[in-house]
């Protein structure tokens, strides 16, 4: 496990310990880890839904509900089994 330095000013940091005891945190460590877990997921999560953005908006022939709802379908289990 690597150790890093973060600076933070003063009244931020103020507004990370009261969060803190709000939610019952009990070291930075543990509530910094948490909300970098939290940034990873929203960011995997932003670049899923570019990606089924791309795939909905690249169909330039008319398709039929049912085709539609199969593609969606299957995006979703692509997505899914990638962010597994």
């Amino acid at each position: 496990m690597e150790t890093i330095s973060l600076k933070l000013e003063d009244r931020f940091l103020q507004d990370v310990e009261e969060t803190m005891k709000k939610h019952r945190y009990v070291t930075k460590t543990e509530f910094i880890r948490e909300a970098m877990r939290d940034k990873i997921k929203a960011l995997e999560k932003e670049e899923a839904l570019i990606k089924l953005r791309k795939i909905y908006g690249l169909s330039k022939k008319k398709t039929t509900d049912e085709e539609l709802h199969k593609a969606r379908e299957k995006s979703f289990e692509e997505l899914e089994e990638e962010l597994i």
